[in-house]
């Protein structure tokens, strides 16, 4: 299976284990959820909102991350087109309020999409120079 020695296994299992324990209980979770048949809109909204509030989102990243080669380029496959969807968001927005008048408004909403955005950018250049323990 892996070629890994016990105790790499025992040092990965000991620093990713809040996250681990987390993704286990969201995926029993949901696997409850589907079980007693509540509707799968609500069990992806509660699960998005649970991943978001105790970044698990953020956890499985770094240990998606952790495979050599592949796992960064994962990573930069889904947080990528983030930023593209948040922009062209902010574009079609800004197009149909300038058309009906809110030019003042666009301004503003645009300066806080790109202040947004750079928060963003910052968040994820310090979480990679600033380790998680």
């Amino acid at each position: 299976m892996t070629n890994w020695p016990p105790k790499k296994i025992a040092i990965f299992i000991q620093q990713y284990k809040k996250i681990l324990l987390l993704w286990g209980a969201i995926v029993v979770s949901i696997l409850l959820l589907l079980y007693f048949g509540v509707d799968t809109k609500l069990i992806a909204l509660l699960t998005l909102l649970l991943g978001l509030l105790t970044k698990a989102f953020a956890g499985l990243a770094a240990m998606i991350s952790l495979i050599p080669i592949i796992g960064p380029l994962i990573v930069k496959l889904f947080a990528i087109p983030l930023f593209w969807i948040l922009n062209a968001l902010g574009y079609f927005v800004s197009v149909i309020a300038i058309k009906k008048g809110y030019a003042k408004e666009v301004v503003h909403s645009r300066i806080l999409a790109i202040v947004l955005l750079v928060g963003i950018l910052l968040g994820y250049i310090l979480g990679h120079l600033l380790p998680i323990r």
